[in-house]
């Protein structure tokens, strides 16, 4: 998990900045805790985007939490794809786009800060 602050302002959060949050995971071997162990998994990288503000940087802390917990990401069935043994998210909602609304997985959207942060507790993350 990288972190990096753009310039950029998100919709809905005019005049501050962008935390950039970057996850990149390399191809690799299930272990035990995976669905079929010793199989292969595919490699991935994935952005997100937050607020630089109060709020998103609470939201930072608590991810890199679930992060350093290993819940923020699983391997799985995509469930866009439908390709077995890929990494995929693991019910904590991010915003993967900057514009789009939240039908896009993007901003606008007032309540996304307060919805992740409902994921973040029912993974006891608080």
């Amino acid at each position: 998990m990288h972190v990096f602050h753009g310039q950029q302002s998100l919709p809905g959060y005019r005049g501050c900045r962008t935390i950039i949050i970057t996850y990149v995971f390399p191809s690799g071997i299930q272990g035990r805790e995976h669905p079929h162990p010793g199989e292969t998994y595919s490699g991935t990288s994935r952005t997100a985007y937050l607020p630089d503000n109060r709020e998103g940087k609470e939201v930072l802390a608590l991810l890199r939490r679930a992060f350093d917990a290993r819940l923020v990401f699983t391997v799985g069935t995509s469930v866009t794809s439908g390709w077995l043994n890929q990494i995929t998210w693991n019910d904590i909602h991010h915003k993967t786009s900057i514009s789009g609304g939240p039908q896009a997985y993007g901003y606008p959207d007032p309540d996304y800060l307060r919805r992740v942060k409902e994921d973040l507790a029912a993974k006891g993350i608080r």
